[in-house]
């Protein structure tokens, strides 16, 4: 079968690529020289020369806080008009028959919470959460219109090597010697092994449906930060006390985005936020990997 692939250079798509060209055959939308149509699909619409059966649409912007309304509206443009001028190219070249948009927790807007499910309102606020909720509806019409099996993923963290976002800054940190666990570091959060994604594939090409996709296990700050310290072959972290961190993320809240820690970012590192994918697991028959025994940082 002849899959589409967005995204393929970024974190996700780079991990799984191999993984899907052993059953696929794989043409790649992207910015990159190795990408087979050069594109930005934000600002241009794509020709493409042929029908292709599977649409994996996981290009997007992410990992960054907007200062300005123009880097919010990058947002907009990236998620939203580009995932228009994606399906505006496959009118024009072929419907296919499946569509699987790579989308995230974010779109619940929860900064805490337990095994969430998909049935949870979509509260997210921030211009990331706002621009995939609005091209997750507007797949929902387009789809339901040309007759094209909607798969809609959220995963939650991703790890996998050399991940971006917080888990890389965790990373980095302990490597560095400048992370500090708080407070025990017994919160937990949901996380998913990259590689599930390509597992995930042919289950969802005839069903579709939205998913949460996320480890089962659950895992602690203090577990993700004991795998990391093994293979770093460094020391386990300093633990400190929530009322220590507190007053530093005041000083931190003074300080700005550049200080390590703030009111924010403690809120999500002693705070747990875990979703359900229990859903996934009993209407796809999925068996995600577990995080703990799979987790390798490079």
């Amino acid at each position: 079968m002849k899959l589409l692939f967005t995204g393929a250079s970024g974190f996700l798509g780079r991990n799984i690529y191999q993984l899907l060209e052993k059953t696929y055959v794989i043409k790649t939308v992207g910015l990159t020289s190795q990408d087979y149509y050069k594109i930005d699909i934000a600002r241009n619409i794509p020709v493409f020369t042929e029908v292709f059966d599977i649409v994996l649409h996981a290009a997007g912007k992410a990992h960054s806080t907007p200062k300005t309304e123009e880097e919010k509206q990058v947002f907009f443009d990236v998620n939203l008009q580009g995932t228009k001028n994606l399906c505006t190219a496959l009118e024009q070249s072929g419907i296919p028959k499946a569509f699987i948009f790579i989308s995230t927790v974010a779109v619940y807007g929860c900064d805490s919470g337990e095994n969430i499910t998909e049935e949870h309102p979509l509260n997210g606020t921030t211009p990331y959460a706002l621009s995939k909720i609005k091209a997750e509806k507007y797949l929902e019409g387009w789809c339901a219109m040309h007759n094209v099996a909607l798969s809609i993923l959220r995963p939650s963290l991703i790890a996998g090597p050399n991940p971006p976002g917080n888990l890389g800054a965790m990373i980095r940190g302990i490597r560095n010697g400048k992370y500090l666990s708080i407070a025990g570091g017994k919160a937990r959060k949901s996380v998913l092994m990259v590689q599930d994604i390509a597992n995930l594939l042919p289950m969802l090409i005839e069903k579709g449906g939205i998913y949460n996709v996320c480890d089962s296990y659950q895992p602690s700050f203090r577990e993700l930060e004991m795998v990391i310290c093994k293979q770093l072959n460094k020391k386990r972290p300093i633990s400190i006390p929530y009322w220590l961190a507190k007053s530093m993320a005041v000083i931190g809240d003074c300080l700005g985005e550049k200080a390590p820690i703030n009111s924010l970012k403690l809120r999500k590192i002693t705070s747990s936020l875990t979703f359900s994918n229990e859903k996934a697991v009993r209407e796809l028959k999925w068996k995600p990997m577990n995080v703990l025994e799979t987790f390798l940082i490079e």
